[in-house]
């Protein structure tokens, strides 16, 4: 996969998407749902489509739009790389001292990461071959699960999702034990026993927290337990967890780097690692730490909370790097999201299959989307 990218033009769009219902987290709540949507365009107009987390804060979406714009264009345009991957290591080397100098070393990251999903759709759809395909998968078919169900009245959107084909459903903890208790009663006599019910803390708990809820949890068959502690907790703090359950323990979408992903998979605290392609690492660094993940005897579980073009890259990364892992899909309502994921909106026992269609697919609905489109960023 060394196809060599030329590129003439990067261009960066922001989409925001009002709630009714808010989205709550044990840290904050989101009250729209943001997109920034990144378009590479090649030398003989090839294009290729890509989108970078941007949940928080609330003026994050417009920021780093402004970081493509004002940094990374000046970084691509009207350079040959030998590859995405090359592509990005350029790129990463060029931009490592201002993100140094601004404090910023996430949201470039996360920029970052946006344009290399943009590059390899870009390859992929000049090959006229889907994603998952180009990367060296063998099927188009991957198990999904309905994620961010909120603290208040959780097991109403899970029967909506489950009535759509859903099998797996993770709940957001961390609001109490009462309540998070309460919540998980809930769904499981609306889902019955054959659902497959994980949970999120979003890194809500200290350790002396954790010893005191987890007893209540162990006993109701979590298939895992996400995010409990913060992820610059120490490792001696993620073991000393996972010695008080026998529910899988889970993190990853906030990490940032190959030293760090490779001190989690050493720790001995994880089973599943959740890294997120639009957050660090695109594809370039996520498919070889995908397979890692899985060679080392642990599960790969794509992170995302996002819109449709992210979704469906994570989907096509999934499926390329195979495994036991399954796709995060957001369960609550969100255009920005089912307006452009297309295949992945029809799921039949708990799996979704991408389809054949070049790159991560159609996004011919991009245009029905303008409504929410922030003109110049305001």
């Amino acid at each position: 996969m060394n196809d060599p990218v030329a590129i003439r033009a990067l261009d960066s769009f922001v989409y925001r998407c009002p709630l009714d219902t808010p989205v709550e987290t044990s840290f904050g709540t989101m009250m729209d749902r943001p997109m920034v949507v990144v378009r590479v365009t090649d030398q003989d107009g090839h294009q290729g489509w890509g989108e970078i987390w941007c949940n928080f804060p609330m003026v994050g979406a417009e920021h780093r739009a402004r970081l493509v714009d004002s940094v990374f264009r000046a970084q691509m345009v009207d350079r040959e790389f030998d590859s995405p991957a090359a592509a990005y290591q350029a790129l990463e080397a060029g931009t490592r001292v201002l993100a140094l100098q601004s404090a910023e070393p996430g949201p470039f990251a996360q920029c970052l990461s946006g344009i290399d999903l943009a590059l390899w759709d870009l390859c992929a759809r000049r090959a006229g071959q889907p994603l998952w395909q180009y990367l060296g998968g063998d099927t188009d078919r991957i198990p999904v699960y309905a994620s961010g169900l909120n603290p208040t009245a959780p097991e109403r959107l899970a029967v909506e999702r489950a009535a759509q084909g859903y099998t797996r459903f993770k709940l957001k903890i961390g609001f109490g034990a009462r309540r998070d208790l309460a919540n998980l009663a809930a769904l499981r006599e609306t889902l019955g026993d054959q659902a497959s019910l994980m949970v999120d803390v979003n890194q809500g708990w200290t350790l002396d927290q954790a010893r005191d809820q987890l007893p209540a949890l162990n006993r109701l068959g979590l298939k895992w337990i996400e995010e409990p502690l913060l992820c610059t907790a120490p490792w001696s703090e993620w073991r000393a967890l996972a010695a008080l359950t026998d529910i899988p323990v889970s993190a990853g979408e906030n990490l940032m780097g190959e030293a760090r992903f490779r001190e989690a998979i050493d720790s001995g605290a994880l089973s599943i690692l959740q890294p997120d392609a639009a957050k660090w690492g695109g594809i370039s660094r996520l498919l070889p730490l995908a397979r890692a993940i899985n060679n080392a005897g642990l599960r790969y579980y794509p992170h995302y909370l996002g819109g449709g073009i992210g979704l469906l890259a994570s989907g096509h990364l999934l499926a390329a790097a195979g495994g036991e892992g399954a796709l995060e899909v957001d369960a609550n309502p969100n255009p920005l999201r089912t307006e452009l994921c297309g295949p992945l909106n029809v799921v039949e026992g708990g799996y979704a299959s991408l389809g054949r269609a070049p790159g991560i697919g159609d996004l011919d609905a991009l245009a029905g989307l303008e409504c929410y489109r922030v003109g110049e960023y305001l």
